[in-house]
Formats: C-alpha cells, structure tokens, sequence
C-alpha cells in the first residue's frame, strides 16, 4: 500500500512539476479507453507523448488551445498506387470504366514512365494527403516492367518523405506474377531492392491453378524475407473467384496473421451467403487484414449488371461484426480507373458510411477508426501510432468536438502534427452573408 502511495504522489509530483515542449489545452480524446469524450491535456516532450490528464500544471515551452476541438490519430492510407496517381486521361481516358479497360491504358502509360516522373506524381499527392490529415500511406508499386522504375522511384520517395510521412511500398506485379516467366525474377529483384511488402493478383492470373500457386509463392517469398504480405483478393464480380479462402489457409498454416492482408476482395459481395457465413470462420481463424476501397470499389463493379445492379463492395460491416480488421484505402487518385479524389480519407469514409448502410453511431464510429487505429494495424505501425504515452506525438486537430462532426462535415484538420512538430495549418473557412432583406 505504502509502495502504491508513493507512486501515485512520484505521478502527481511529475505531472506538476514536468516542463514539455508542447502542451495541447483541453482537447477531446473521442472513443479514447481512459478519456472517452473527456477534455484533457496532452503534454509533449522532445516529439513524443509525456502526458495526458485532465490537467497539467507544469511548464511549457509552448502551448496550444484546443478548447473544444478533437484530437485524432493520423488518417491512415491502406491502399493507393502512387505510380499512376494523377495520369488522368494520359494516354486516353477511360470511357467503360472497367477495371480491365484501366489495366490497359495504364499498360500503355507506362511505356513513357521515367523516375522524375514518377517521383513528382507521387510526392505531389503525398503533400496533399498530409494536408488532408494523412501521415502514413502503403503504395503499390507495378514491378510488371524491366525498368523497375516505378519500384524505384518510390522507394526514393519513402527515403525523401520519411522526416514528415511513413510510407510503405508493395512490391505488385500487376499483369500476374506466372503470366511470363521473368516477372517472378522482377519480383525477387524487387525484394532485394527494399519492398516493404510483396503483393500479387492471383484472379487476373491465366487459370485458377495459376492464381493459388501464385499465392502459394507470395507467401514463400514473404516467410523467407521477412516481408509483409497485401494481395488484390477476388477484385471482380465472379461469385466463383475464391482466392480469399486460398489466403486465409495459407495465413493459417504459416501462422502469418496480422502480417498478411488482402486488398479489395469484391467478390465477396457477390458469394451466397452460406458460403460467405463459412468463409467469415476462416477469416477470423486467420485474423488477416482486409482492404476495401470504397469509392473505387463502387465505381468499377457491377459494370456488367443491368438491374438490379451489385455494390461491387466487400462485406465490410458483416467483417467488422466478426471481429476482423478492416482499413479503408482510395486505391486510385485521378488515373486510368478513377478520374476523381483528392487523398481525403473522409471521401472514402463516407462513401462507406452509405454504400455498406453503416450508418449506426457505433458503426459511423467503426468507419473513422478504418481510416485510423485500424488502418495502423494494417500496416503493421501500431508500435509508433496513437494518443499514448512514449509513442510519437503525431496527431490531428479538428475544430469540433468529436469524429462524427468531423465524418458529417469533412472537415480538414485545422492543425497536423508530425512527432511533436506541426507539419500544416489550415484556417478554417468563414462563410459571408452580403444578403440583407428589403426595407
């Protein structure tokens, strides 16, 4: 009793007499398990979390009024191709807006890539993600080519971006790892050149057999490099494409887990239930991650329906109640299979929100922590995310007091912080009335 006393006056004494960097002033901490929908103070010390009770009275070098602003973990980007972001109608627009019409422009595009090229696209849409509140993202990045340029240009943006984002590169083969015989060696070079990732796309492959033995050397590959694991699952309508049940047993045999995700797995919506309702055991069996990509997922399926026409999406809230974790990513950002997006994760929100009847509290509140704490579990960051003590003070702040205001409105953070630092300010926007009634 005397030991446990003593901590609690140490505790007191540190919180008092401690002088931090940064102290945040009575921000609300949201679904936060100690400070649920509680206004607190948050103190940093040299770029990382030191504090947080309802009152600090110690000493600060600098301090922030949040008074009835909510503080957020950094959104969280699961899914995007940096390599062909704002390629928009180069060389042609997609006209069916099919998934294949968009690989094959994207084949054509990439004739003409160079590293500047994909080194500015990418960069460009990285600044204004982080803008947006985003601070770690995974690209893909196509290994389909000789050059490897694509690989390589974004590993150079993961080196020149790292002091402000965490950025994560799959190596994807996107014409299929077994359709020609080089592409398994582009893949191995991709690896030894720094992937963080190894990722595939095992229902564009030639035949079935080609897609699981595809699947079956991701994770060879994977177990012998130590890499993470994010393949395209089952992006099409074909209720008969099952290469999620392929990855939830080889995540279940080689016990890779939450190391491993799939991306996508749109076939899902189409299965019949009782097979789903098996496949849903596997997948918590498993515990692997699952992608869906909301707004691209919506826009690209169900094109060969007439009515009524599928959603085209995962069964992201039936995932959700079976416990598995499930992050939101844009996939694509102006090029050749969406033409729309700006990197707001609150677009892609939203569009869950409505597309998967999501829209319960407790379900709005599951659709915010996809673009954040759960994303981080995607990612495999969770070591170095999230509003607790010793990890980095890396943080949003919004001028409302809670994440449905920030789902309802879109709002931008007024404030993004990176390790204690902030990174962009955005004032908010005042609207102007100039109409009077008449006399």
């Amino acid at each position: 009793m005397l030991v446990a006393i003593r901590n609690v006056v140490e505790l007191a004494t540190h919180l008092t007499m401690t002088q931090f960097d940064l102290i945040i002033r009575q921000a609300y901490l949201g679904e936060h398990p100690q400070y649920a929908h509680q206004a607190v103070d948050l103190g940093i010390t040299n770029g990382k979390f030191s504090a947080i009770a309802p009152c600090l009275t110690a000493d600060a070098q600098a301090e922030l009024n949040a008074t009835d602003c909510f503080i957020s973990p950094p959104f969280v980007e699961s899914h995007i191709h940096l390599d062909s972001a704002l390629t928009i109608g180069q060389p042609r627009w997609n006209e069916s807006g099919t998934l294949f019409e968009g690989i094959e422009i994207w084949r054509d595009r990439k004739q003409n890539l160079s590293f500047e090229d994909v080194q500015a696209r990418a960069i460009a849409t990285l600044k204004c993600q982080a803008e947006q509140g985003v601070l770690f993202v995974r690209t893909h990045a196509d290994v389909s080519e000789a050059s490897l340029i694509a690989l390589k240009a974004l590993l150079a943006v993961r080196e020149q971006v790292k002091d402000w984002l965490t950025l994560q590169v799959v190596a994807f083969p996107q014409d299929g790892l077994w359709r020609r015989l080089e592409n398994l060696d582009l893949m191995q070079e991709a690896i030894q050149l720094g992937a963080d990732a190894i990722g595939g796309i095992p229902h564009y492959e030639l035949t079935r057999e080609d897609g699981v033995a595809s699947v079956e050397k991701i994770f060879e590959l994977a177990q012998k490099h130590e890499r993470l694991i994010d393949i395209h699952c089952d992006e099409i309508d074909d209720e008969q494409s099952r290469f999620l049940e392929v990855m939830a047993a080889q995540t279940i045999r080689t016990g890779l887990g939450s190391r491993v995700t799939a991306s996508h797995t749109t076939a899902f919506g189409s299965y019949n239930n009782a097979y789903a309702q098996k496949l849903l055991g596997f997948l918590q069996n498993a515990q692997l991650n699952i992608i869906a990509n909301p707004l691209i997922n919506i826009t690209l399926q169900g094109r060969g329906d007439s009515y009524p026409k599928r959603r085209g999406l995962t069964r992201v809230k039936e995932l959700w109640q079976h416990g598995i974790n499930v992050s939101f990513g844009h996939d694509c950002i102006q090029d050749p299979w969406y033409s729309l997006g700006t990197g707001n994760m609150l677009d892609v929100a939203m569009m869950a929100i409505h597309a998967c009847q999501m829209t319960g509290r407790s379900e709005m509140t599951a659709c915010y922590e996809m673009i954040t704490t759960q994303g981080a579990q995607t990612l495999h960051v969770c070591d170095r995310y999230g509003l607790e003590i010793d990890k980095p003070a890396s943080f949003l702040l919004f001028a409302v007091p809670n994440a449905y205001e920030v789902l309802r409105q879109r709002l931008l953070p007024q404030w993004v912080y990176h390790n204690g630092q902030c990174l962009v300010e955005t004032p908010p926007t005042l609207s102007h009335w100039h109409y009077s009634p008449s006399p």
